[in-house]
């Protein structure tokens, strides 16, 4: 008799929390339908301790409203950051909840709001980094990876701005996880102009855009091939490896990405990089020979050895391989810029010795030498620097840097065209 007392009271205990479930929830609508979300929130509040027991439908409506209820906040301001996170999670159990159960009652719901957080989260990152705060906007990209793992150009871009933020640690953790994804981030995009608001936009094939181009909607079609990232990664692997003076682990790195990527050629340039950081110059020129015996008409890959070499100040190398890329792609406005600022590097010394000298027949004459010699300089900057403007006319850096080479020289004629270019 006494086992029956025992049964019967845990039915009667079994059937009290049902109904408090339901009570609650049913309250918890209720609070729905008057917009009162922080009440709504109290009642969810209230029920966690019955929800245990509670059916997969009963669970995944606690969820749903839980999820509804942060949003509402997110939409009004409240405390953003802390109510999408809860939002997300609430989300995220609410699907793993009817896929345990197979009654798929919110979960589109869910997932879209999950995508609207994850797209929240994207721009909120963007703005951080934008206002220089790296590590908050690091931060939320993260988050919006977690939330879909699919779109891994997230973690690629959480790692980048972890890096910027000096968190190495954190960066080389997702680093990790980009190397263990094997990813590349290589893309062939699909762009196209629209007709409203003049801006380029990208469609998920070359279908989509064909077809907004033939309805009229969209203008100016083009494909873009976006290159790997494999070699940044490795890159910024290595030398947050080398920062933390682990120099054979750092190049085990490179070469064990090189051996698994082996026609990527920006991990060739990676390891030519490392090799050149540590100063093993032999490795390194042995390395750029081979870059280039396979890929000798690579524009890209030419002005990347260009960027190397300046780096490692071999301007008279540098300027070999910008000449050699503009020779391949004649429009290559980055490699004229950097022409030109190899050429105005030099402009330093030559102002420091100037300033140096007194009024001696000797210093006067040797001022003339120098101010002849600075003249000279500017001049040959002229193509790099008219090309580039030529090519890119809303670069207000080449503008500028122009005007004042113009001003220089004196060309006030073609100064104050400029000028008048500049303002329209």
């Amino acid at each position: 008799m006494k086992g029956k007392y025992v049964m019967l009271a845990s039915a009667l205990l079994l059937s009290v929390a049902t109904f408090a479930q339901k009570n609650e929830l049913k309250a918890a609508e209720k609070a729905v339908k008057k917009g009162d979300m922080a009440e709504v929130l109290t009642i969810l509040k209230g029920a966690e301790s019955v929800m245990a027991n509670a059916s997969a439908e009963e669970k995944a409506q606690y969820f749903f409203l839980k999820g509804n209820a942060h949003m509402d906040l997110v939409d009004k301001k409240i405390d953003k950051d802390a109510n999408m996170a809860l939002a997300a999670e609430a989300y995220k159990e609410l699907i793993a909840t009817e896929k345990t159960s197979g009654k798929l009652k919110y979960s589109a719901q869910a997932a879209t709001s999950i995508t609207m957080i994850k797209n929240l989260l994207i721009n909120s990152g963007v703005e951080a980094t934008k206002a220089n705060n790296n590590l908050d906007g690091a931060k939320k990209l993260y988050e919006a990876y977690q939330l879909d793992k699919k779109d891994t150009i997230n973690l690629y871009y959480a790692a980048s701005t972890y890096v910027s933020a000096k968190d190495y640690d954190k960066a080389m953790e997702l680093y990790s996880e980009l190397k263990r994804l094997n990813y590349s981030g290589k893309a062939t995009e699909y762009l196209a102009t629209s007709k409203v608001n003049g801006q380029e936009v990208g469609f998920a094939s070359v279908a989509e855009r064909d077809r907004a181009v033939k309805l009229g909607t969209h203008e100016k079609p083009r494909t873009e091939e976006v290159p790997s990232k494999r070699g940044e990664i490795y890159k910024n692997m290595a030398l947050i490896l080398v920062d933390k003076g682990q120099i054979a682990e750092a190049k085990k790195a490179v070469a064990d990405a090189r051996t698994a990527n082996p026609d990527d050629s920006s991990l060739m340039l990676t390891e030519a990089n490392l090799y050149l950081q540590t100063k093993d110059f032999d490795r390194y020129k042995q390395i750029i020979t081979e870059v280039l015996a396979k890929n000798p008409n690579d524009a890209g890959l030419v002005y990347n050895l260009g960027v190397i070499s300046a780096n490692a100040n071999d301007n008279a190398e540098a300027e070999k391989y910008y000449k050699r890329a503009v020779e391949i792609k004649p429009d290559y406005t980055n490699a004229y810029i950097n022409l030109a600022v190899l050429k105005l590097q030099n402009e330093k010394v030559l102002i420091e010795e100037m300033n140096k000298l007194g009024t001696s027949d000797k210093d006067m004459k040797r001022y003339d030498v120098l101010k002849k010699k600075r003249e000279e300089l500017f001049k040959s900057t002229l193509p790099y620097l008219k090309k580039a403007y030529e090519l890119d006319p809303e670069n207000m850096d080449v503008a500028k840097t122009l005007s004042g080479v113009y001003g220089a020289l004196e060309m006030t004629e073609e100064k104050n065209a400029l000028k008048a270019k500049m303002k329209k």
